[in-house]
């Protein structure tokens, strides 16, 4: 059974056609895995050729029998190498093409001279705006995916709780709810599409390592388990009334949420209660405001306001150096569009799944908030994940 039917398929293809005429693209060539199972269904190693108009041309080197049946393609043809799919493709499209599309933003530049080899009469261009905006927008067919990512999600995150002991280390905490995840079908790889950005199954720290900066492009990063990978779980044992934080990316057949809960061993200290409500302040005038039509660098003005009236601006979004935004989209990858940021260019429409962290970190003691992943409807936000906002008391 192909993972999405040849009309979906065929509808996102149109809407990409769509944007190539408009920015005189005239042909596009897929290879970003991601991207590739978006448009083809298949994530086996491929090049699709999309046309400005007409039917795309699938071309597998491995494997064609994996692609054959997950695609939902009736033509999907064999290539060895790279020269192979300039054969393929003028077999099939006769005609010249001045520009050619590919995705820039994570295209290797040693690969990127090759193709330029391969096709010299064309001007390589970037189509990746193209399919990220296509792809911003999820179809009902995508949404039931990711409510059973949230599904999933509320099994991990409720089990999180009696999980949790004084003493063990991030590390052995993490590792019992990744087991959990595997359980119930996570796939383990969280795509990230920034280069450089890692992701295993996201983030648990505790303590004073939820205020250590990092090469994360998000608010936290922690010391992680060594220099190599200096985000996330780490050796850490983790103390009483002390906040640990499970932020972790439930993924369901390839679909995301983003979600963020934080545990306590005991009563939490009054100073993280304080900043804990100000978090679902923020989330909860971000969802309200968050009508189709809303500018997203107004939702992340919004958040940074009701922070700098609180007294709370310093730390919030990340310390030493906040990030520049207060939700992000999710999908097939983790950083997806729309950004709600600050210069953020995007406009919330129909169909846009964001998640929403407004996050406090307080240097040397921790960190206080929440994270939750929503869809934009035709009246407004509705949240994805499941499970109250309240910090966990365990114990």
């Amino acid at each position: 059974m192909h993972a999405f039917p040849l009309e979906e398929i065929r509808s996102r293809i149109a809407r990409l056609q769509s944007l190539m005429a408009h920015d005189d693209v005239d042909a596009a060539l897929i290879v970003q895995r991601a991207d590739l199972y978006y448009l083809s269904g298949t994530g086996q190693d491929a090049h699709l050729f999309v046309p400005r108009e007409g039917n795309p041309l699938l071309m597998v080197r491995k494997s064609l029998e994996r692609a054959i049946e997950d695609s939902p393609f009736a033509h999907i043809t064999a290539i060895q190498n790279i020269s192979d799919v300039r054969e393929r493709i003028a077999e099939a499209f006769p005609g010249p093409f001045k520009t050619l599309g590919m995705e820039l933003d994570v295209l290797p530049v040693n690969l990127f001279r090759k193709y330029e080899e391969v096709f010299p009469e064309a001007a390589i261009v970037d189509v990746s705006p193209a399919v990220r905006a296509v792809r911003m927008v999820k179809s009902p067919l995508e949404l039931g995916l990711i409510r059973k990512a949230a599904e999933m999600n509320a099994s991990m995150f409720s089990a999180a709780g009696e999980l949790l002991e004084e003493g063990m280390t991030e590390m052995e905490f993490a590792g019992l709810l990744e087991a959990h995840y595997r359980k119930l079908g996570h796939q383990g790889y969280v795509r990230v599409r920034g280069f450089n950005q890692e992701v295993f199954y996201g983030h648990v720290m505790s303590g004073p390592s939820l205020a250590v900066p990092s090469c994360s492009v998000g608010p936290t990063g922690g010391p992680g388990p060594n220099p190599s990978f200096p985000q996330g779980a780490g050796p850490r044992r983790i103390g009483r009334h002390e906040p640990v934080s499970v932020d972790f990316v439930g993924v369901w057949q390839g679909y995301a949420v983003d979600q963020a809960r934080t545990y306590f061993l005991g009563q939490p200290p009054e100073k993280f209660r304080r900043a804990h409500e100000k978090a679902l302040e923020i989330q909860n005038r971000i969802v309200s405001a968050g009508i189709p039509g809303t500018r997203a660098e107004d939702l992340y003005d919004l958040a940074v306001e009701i922070a700098q009236e609180a007294g709370l601006r310093e730390g919030f979004l990340g310390h030493p150096q906040p990030v520049a935004f207060v939700g992000h989209g999710v999908g097939l990858e983790l950083d997806e569009l729309p950004v709600l940021g600050r210069r953020s260019p995007h406009v919330l429409e129909p169909g846009m799944v964001v998640a929403i962290e407004p996050k406090f970190i307080f240097p040397g003691e921790g960190l206080a908030g929440i994270e939750n992943t929503f869809v934009v409807t035709e009246h407004g936000m509705e949240r994805l994940t499941l499970l109250d906002d309240s910090i966990r008391v365990v114990g």
